[in-house]
């Protein structure tokens, strides 16, 4: 059940729908434990869009 739950979590979170600490808590997770489930579903820790970035340089 809890994979089910980081699963979803990291969709969302892939797809922008939430942030990285709502994610964490959806999946019963710390946020580093979340960035590590991250890594295993290969999504980028970072989520910023090209718009995102260029403002900020």
């Amino acid at each position: 059940m809890q994979e089910m739950r980081i699963t979803a979590a990291v969709k969302w979170y892939e797809i922008g729908d939430i942030s990285q600490a709502k994610a964490a808590e959806i999946a019963g997770l710390t946020r580093a434990e979340f960035i590590n489930a991250l890594s295993r579903y290969q999504v980028d820790f970072m989520q910023y869009t090209a718009q995102e970035l260029a403002q900020n340089y």
